[in-house]
C-alpha cells in the first residue's frame, strides 16, 4: 500500500448493457478508518463493493483495495480483504470451529497459525463457549458474529461489511459495532454499509452514493452542517398527517417536507418564513399543531440530497 491508504478508487464505474451501475465514483480510505457508504437501495452499494473485492471486473476506471490493482490482481486483492455480505453464507451444517477452521484453510494460514488464530476471534467475538453449536442453531446475533470472526481470521487489512447488522436486535447491533471500532483502532480499514442512522454517526467519514453517483461525502458533523436553512419539526395529529404534508408541499417556502415517522420535517430557507408555515396550516382547519426548530440529522441530510436526484 501506498502510505496509509486501503482503498483507492478513481472514477471508478460499472455498466450492464445500457444501464449504470457506478458511475464515475471517487474516494479514498485510510487504515484504521471505518468509512460508512450509504444509499437507497439499487443506488449501487453493492456493486462498487463487488467491484473492490474483485468479484466483478469494473466497465472502466480504476481502483487499488491493500495495494492491488482490482482488475489486474483480483486473486491478491481477495487474499488481502475480509468481505461480510447483509445475508448469511456460512455453512449451517458445519459448527462454529468447523467453519472457522476451514476459512482459515481458505486464505492459507498454518495450522499452528490457524488455531491461535482461531481462538482469538473466538474470544473476541464471545464465541468460545459456542464452538460446538451448529451454525444454522445460531441465533442472528450469534450468527452475524459468525460471520465476522470467518471475515476477520486471516487479519485482512481491508474489511468490507455489507449491511452487517440487518435484521439483528438493538443490542446485537451495538454490540457488533463496539467489534467494528476495535478492528479500526488495530488499523484495518472498514468500509461498511449500513440503513441506520445510528450506526452512520459512528463512521469517521461517509459518502452518500445514489443512482449510481456519489453526491456527498464529509464526516457525519460536515454533513449535517451542509444543509441549508431551518429545520423544522411540525407534530399534527395523526388523521391530519397527509392534509398537513400536502398543504405544505405546496408552499413556495418550502425547501423539503418529508414524513418522519409520526412527524413532519420541513427546511425552510429562514426562520422568518415560520409564521407563514403556522398560517398555512391553521388555513386548513388543522389543529394541534407543535411546531418546533430541530437540529439536523443525518437522515434530513440524506433525504434532502436525494430528492434532487430522483426529481
Amino acid at each position: 500500500m501506498s502510505g496509509d491508504t486501503a482503498i483507492q478508487v478513481r472514477e471508478l464505474s460499472k455498466r450492464f448493457g445500457k444501464f449504470t451501475a457506478v458511475d464515475r465514483v471517487s474516494f479514498a480510505v485510510q487504515r484504521g478508518e471505518v468509512f460508512g457508504f450509504l444509499g437507497p437501495n439499487g443506488s449501487g452499494k453493492s456493486t462498487t463493493i463487488r467491484m473492490l473485492c474483485g468479484i466483478l471486473l469494473p466497465s472502466s476506471g480504476s481502483a487499488s483495495v491493500a495495494g492491488f490493482d482490482v482488475a489486474q490482481a483480483p486473486e491478491q486483492v481477495r487474499q488481502h480483504i475480509g468481505y461480510m455480505s447483509q445475508k448469511f453464507s456460512l455453512y449451517e451444517e458445519l459448527t462454529v470451529e468447523e467453519n472457522l477452521d476451514f476459512f482459515a484453510g481458505i486464505y492459507g494460514l498454518a495450522v499452528n497459525e490457524a488455531g491461535v488464530r482461531r481462538e482469538e476471534v473466538l474470544g473476541m467475538t464471545g464465541l468460545a463457549a459456542r464452538r460446538d453449536e451448529l451454525a444454522r442453531d445460531l441465533p442472528g446475533g450469534l450468527r452475524q458474529r459468525l460471520a465476522l470472526a470467518c471475515a476477520i481470521i486471516h487479519r485482512p487489512v481491508v474489511l468490507f461489511l455489507d449491511e452487517p447488522t440487518a435484521g439483528v436486535d438493538p443490542i446485537a447491533r451495538r454490540e457488533f459495532w463496539g467489534f467494528i471500532r476495535a478492528m479500526a483502532e488495530a488499523g484495518t480499514a472498514v468500509l461498511v454499509t449500513t440503513h441506520y442512522m445510528d450506526e452512520a454517526e459512528q463512521c469517521r467519514r461517509l459518502a452518500f452514493i445514489d443512482r449510481g453517483r456519489i453526491i456527498a461525502s464529509g464526516s457525519p458533523t460536515e454533513l449535517k452542517a451542509s444543509l441549508q436553512g431551518c429545520l423544522l419539526e411540525i407534530q399534527v395529529p395523526p388523521k391530519q398527517l397527509m392534509p398537513a404534508l400536502e398543504a405544505l408541499q405546496a408552499r413556495p417556502e418550502a425547501r423539503e417536507v418529508a414524513m418522519f415517522g409520526t412527524t413532519l420535517h420541513l427546511t425552510l430557507a429562514s426562520q422568518d418564513a415560520i409564521a407563514g408555515i403556522r398560517a398555512c396550516l391553521d388555513a386548513q382547519n388543522i389543529s394541534g399543531v407543535v411546531v418546533e426548530t430541530i437540529v439536523p440529522s443525518l437522515e434530513d441530510v440524506f433525504v434532502s440530497l436525494a430528492r434532487p436526484e430522483a426529481a
